[in-house]
């Protein structure tokens, strides 16, 4: 279960206390879930309680109290704990999660954590004639995409930009310029190198990008990427797959417990990809434009958590291929269609082999 997904839980849950009379609220068009604070515990906590107490004219241990009810009920969720003045702390049935996690990524592709959530809405981006401002726009432009909305971007200074499709979807991209022309990278480190920084930080320009090792942010995460799609050849050459020829039961069903270095980091960046994707949806505010750079950083943590998981995924020595081996295999392959859908909205190539 995603954050995303989670948020959509808990506010099923609020719905239905609002239909049984036990709270009389307007049911917010969102909630936010995040990892627990000092004091949390669970995988994910929500302060919905407190956000409603006032307009429910109840304290919020109450209202927190009537929402553990109907939280504790929806399909994932095995305990909801309160703590402080009224936060729900969620604790998450994990194996089951797991396997429900990579059975999307799988099925989704390279479209996972594309949403329809700002369709048909469309955001004016003006930018200078600046080539990191030209890829930052561009960047935006595919996240926005993704989550079903459109950019039109404009170019110069003080110009007037009329007609605007609403005056609110205007956003003015001034990122710190690109100190030199970074052609001489090739196109893919270039691309690297003007987004990895946030947009207020200056960017280096230096043939460190070009350097092959894991030094090299970049590099770690093209190489992840590819030690997956090669694990994934080896298996076949070993004569598995994520289906088990024996039982023909496909590994991303089968519930999936984190057994390896890495994989419940891993399992928890990957739920959290649709998040990342939907920041770039806030235009105009100024912290949408630095989405592509959280994008960068979001997909070096991915690939850092996949090469620790890689190393156990095929059998050694004498082992027979198993169900663990499987399942282990099906999040590996998720975790590199991750990391391709990721450098795809960047522009970046994500080679098979490197």
């Amino acid at each position: 279960m995603t954050p995303v997904e989670l948020s959509r839980s808990v506010l099923h849950a609020v719905w239905c206390a609002v239909d049984d009379g036990e709270l009389n609220v307007v049911v917010p068009s969102r909630v936010v879930v995040g990892r627990p604070g000092p004091g949390g515990r669970g995988d994910y906590a929500t302060n919905v309680a407190l956000q409603l107490a006032r307009p429910a004219g109840q304290p919020p241990l109450r209202v927190a109290a009537l929402l553990r009810a109907y939280l504790a009920r929806e399909a994932g969720v095995t305990d909801v704990e309160i703590t402080g003045p009224g936060f729900l702390n969620i604790s998450l049935d994990r194996a089951a999660t797991s396997a429900a996690l990579v059975r999307r990524i799988l099925r989704e592709g390279l479209r996972y954590g594309h949403t329809d959530a700002v369709a048909g809405r469309v955001f004016v981006l003006c930018v200078p004639y600046e080539v990191r401002a030209e890829v930052l726009a561009d960047v935006l432009a595919r996240m926005v995409g993704s989550q079903g909305g459109r950019v039109e971007v404009r170019h110069g200074g003080a110009v007037k930009l009329e007609p605007v499709p609403a005056p609110e979807e205007r956003a003015f991209l001034r990122p710190v310029p690109a100190p030199e022309d970074p052609a001489f990278l090739g196109p893919d480190a270039a691309r690297w190198a003007l987004l990895h920084p946030a947009p207020h930080d200056r960017p280096r320009i230096t043939a460190d990008h070009l350097v092959q090792r894991e030094s090299n942010p970049l590099f770690r995460i093209r190489y992840a990427h590819a030690r997956t799609r090669a694990v994934s050849r080896n298996a076949a050459d070993l004569g598995f797959t994520t289906t088990g020829p024996e039982t023909d039961v496909d590994a991303a069903d089968t519930p999936h417990t984190p057994d390896t270095p890495g994989a419940q980091q891993l399992l928890v960046l990957l739920a959290d990809h649709p998040r990342v994707l939907a920041t770039a949806a806030a235009l105009p505010h100024a912290d949408a434009q630095a989405a592509p750079s959280r994008l960068t950083r979001h997909l070096l943590a991915l690939a850092d958590a996949t090469l620790a998981h890689l190393p156990a995924v095929l059998p050694r020595g004498d082992e027979k291929p198993s169900a663990a081996h499987r399942s282990r295999l099906a999040l590996a392959e998720a975790a590199g269609t991750v990391l391709a859908g990721g450098l795809s909205l960047l522009g970046i190539d994500a080679p098979d082999h490197l």
